[in-house]
């Protein structure tokens, strides 16, 4: 389990229950370094912003989190932390890497105004 404020999801069934049930999610996936550290602090500053929308955070080392890396498997250049943005059960964006603040904020709010 990942040592953050945010909610934890522990396998791929708790994965889809979490998509499908939620409305607006955000799930990063890595691990507790130095890329993903600083991300999942921002998105536990941001979640008490943006209430609507559901963070949650998921371990790159669980063998559960197979169901996020399979959906960055085109990307050879992908890194963690993974991002994955979600509206009812549908993926509307995912990026990866380490992003500022004012990377996700931008994200964030593009992706609420085109929200349904």
């Amino acid at each position: 389990m990942l040592y953050t404020n945010l909610k934890h999801i522990e396998t791929a069934a708790d994965f889809q229950q979490t998509i499908a049930e939620s409305g607006q999610v955000v799930i990063v996936c890595g691990r507790m370094g130095e890329f993903s550290i600083p991300v999942y602090r921002i998105l536990e500053e941001l979640q008490t912003e943006y209430t609507p929308v559901k963070f949650f955070d998921m371990e790159y080392d669980n063998p559960e989190s197979s169901i996020v890396c399979e959906l960055f498997a085109d990307e050879s250049e992908a890194k963690v932390p993974f991002l994955l943005f979600y509206e009812n059960g549908e993926l509307i964006y995912r990026t990866w890497g380490t992003k500022t603040r004012e990377d996700l904020v931008a994200i964030l709010r593009e992706i609420i105004r085109n929200m349904k």
